[in-house]
């Protein structure tokens, strides 16, 4: 039985039990969560149980059709290459934008400094996904759009999970998603849309070829 998570908010904290579990793979992909069985394994009422699934359902880390239980997505090559389509698109442009400002968000470079550091001290790849996400996720909102920043977010959510999957296969090393990073933020740095825009594209299609070639 994993116990009764500890937190101020006790949705908050089953989200983040959950949500980790399944990013590092301990929850597999097709698993079926049911309020039944979460409400038990860590002793907290359904209500709150069907809480957290809706909010992992949001995320994207869970999917629910109709009348049916809520499961860990598998993906195939199709989602793979909808995902990295949707994603490009919008953080292409977010970058010649943010080249074209010479505007270099201070959580960008933060998130980069952590990144290296796991490079250098050749942590698990899985312990590069958050500080990749938030390295992405800064830079959409560093323009200011709440609209920009929820479109975001909401491919966000998917996309976890699936760079979770690029990082677990061991796909990339910690020390190329790094340097291809820095690529970026030299462009955005140099206040040069076409550099910045090439380097993003590269960044994203190579993740996606890799995962894509992997899954055969």
């Amino acid at each position: 039985m994993a116990g009764r998570p500890r937190a101020t908010s006790l949705i908050d904290a089953l989200v983040g039990e959950l949500r980790e579990r399944i990013l590092d793979g301990r929850i597999t992909g097709g698993t079926a969560l049911t309020e039944t069985e979460v409400a038990g394994e860590y002793e907290v009422a359904r209500p709150t149980a069907k809480a957290a699934i809706e909010r992992l359902t949001a995320e994207g880390l869970l999917r629910r059709g109709a009348h049916k239980s809520a499961r860990v997505p598998v993906f195939d090559s199709a989602d793979v290459a909808d995902l990295y389509f949707a994603r490009t698109c919008l953080e292409r442009q977010v970058m010649r934008e943010l080249a074209r400002l010479e505007l270099l968000p201070a959580a960008a470079t933060a998130a980069q400094a952590e990144i290296r550091e796991l490079a250098a001290s050749e942590d698990s790849s899985i312990a590069a996904v958050e500080p990749d996400v938030r390295f992405h996720e800064s830079l959409v909102e560093a323009l200011g759009s709440t609209r920009l920043s929820r479109a975001h977010a909401s491919i966000m959510g998917e996309m976890r999970l699936c760079m979770a999957q690029v990082q677990t296969y061991k796909l990339l090393r910690i020390a190329e998603i790094a340097d291809e990073h820095q690529a970026i933020l030299t462009a955005i740095a140099a206040g040069d849309p076409e550099a910045a825009d090439a380097a993003l594209a590269f960044h994203l299609t190579r993740a996606r070829d890799q995962l894509r070639d992997h899954m055969g």
